[in-house]
């Protein structure tokens, strides 16, 4: 009699645990480099997540043992994983409709500026659709503030000073560094701090965070202040089928979680990340460079247009909505 007691409380034993396994849903989450600002919102959603779900539904956090960054919506398409992080700029033909957000001086002035206008980029119906290609959808924005270039060597201490210096620069910015005379490279950000030490490159376009992220003001003699000539774009995506797949409670957990990781985020860059920009190019002795405005508007007015009606004329030809994607980016900015 004990023994089929013992049978049968192992049996039911064994169906909790199964039905435990059954319910149970981990995502595994593609990023690269090591926590930083630029993930802090994809960290602070695995919190809510797995807190909202009661430890049902987690995020499993992978900092380059997944995929490549530049692979990551690869890796997406062919459910390789269930979420990634990756930039526009990497790979400019297989996301297009986004590259819009990686025009040269676009005029965009705050996180909570960039945080809106990429949302409702991503929200447009030929955004999704151009996602789709790739099996993904795009969950939300990494909001990033104006590049600006640290770098070693004599600083160019004008704009035309720029002529063939050799600068890390991916999109946009690249585009509008070609236009001064640099040469733009690009390069995913874990291959910048051998570049600059070895003198692939002797400039490095980076968002503040990145700079101290990936060890270019170990490097670094200079910095502009104030070049801005743009910023990346890089959204986290997820896997459609594995979106569609979740239950509703899980699929709740994870979208209603995304304004409050936005918020998280935000907060963490402008309160802790900028704080430490200024201390941190002082305790490294890095000079400021900055320009007079007479450069910096020569240098907008001979390149912000251009390459706007460039992206326009050859995104229409890809049959892309391009004029009106440009629209109703602008349209945001100039609106506030």
């Amino acid at each position: 009699m004990k023994r089929n007691y013992l049978k049968l409380a192992l049996a039911g034993l064994l169906s909790l645990i199964m039905v435990g396994e059954a319910v149970a849903t981990e995502w595994n989450v593609s990023l690269w480099g090591t926590r930083r600002a630029f993930t802090e919102h994809v960290e602070k959603l695995a919190e809510l997540v797995s807190e909202k779900s009661g430890g049902a539904f987690t995020l499993n956090l992978s900092y380059g043992g997944l995929s490549k960054n530049r692979e990551n919506l690869d890796g997406i398409s062919i459910g390789a994983f269930e979420m990634a992080q990756f930039c526009a700029g990497y790979h400019y033909d297989k996301n297009p409709s986004i590259t819009v957000l990686e025009l040269p001086f676009l005029g965009v002035s705050t996180l909570e500026q960039e945080v809106a206008i990429s949302q409702a980029l991503y929200n447009h119906p030929a955004a999704i659709k151009d996602l789709a290609r790739w099996n993904a959808t795009l969950l939300m924005p990494s909001p990033l503030p104006q590049y600006n270039i640290a770098g070693v060597g004599e600083p160019p201490r004008t704009l035309a000073e720029y002529e063939g210096l050799a600068v890390r620069a991916t999109g946009g910015i690249g585009k509008a560094m070609k236009a001064i005379g640099a040469v733009p490279t690009s390069m995913s950000a874990t291959e910048v701090r051998q570049a600059l030490d070895s003198g692939v490159v002797s400039a490095v376009a980076f968002a503040p965070h990145a700079h101290m992220s990936f060890g270019t003001v170990e490097s670094a003699k200079w910095w502009t202040t104030n070049l801005n000539p743009g910023t990346v774009n890089c959204p986290v995506v997820v896997n459609t089928d594995a979106l569609n797949s979740l239950s509703d409670s899980e699929r709740d957990a994870l979208l209603g979680s995304v304004e409050e990781s936005l918020a998280h985020y935000v907060s963490n860059y402008n309160n802790k990340t900028m704080a430490q920009w200024g201390p941190t190019l002082d305790d490294k002795g890095i000079e400021r460079i900055t320009y007079s405005d007479d450069e910096l508007t020569a240098f907008r007015e001979a390149v912000a247009t251009p390459s706007a009606m460039a992206w326009i004329e050859e995104n229409t030809a890809r049959g892309l909505p391009a004029q009106e994607l440009y629209d109703l980016v602008t349209s945001m900015i100039a609106g506030n």
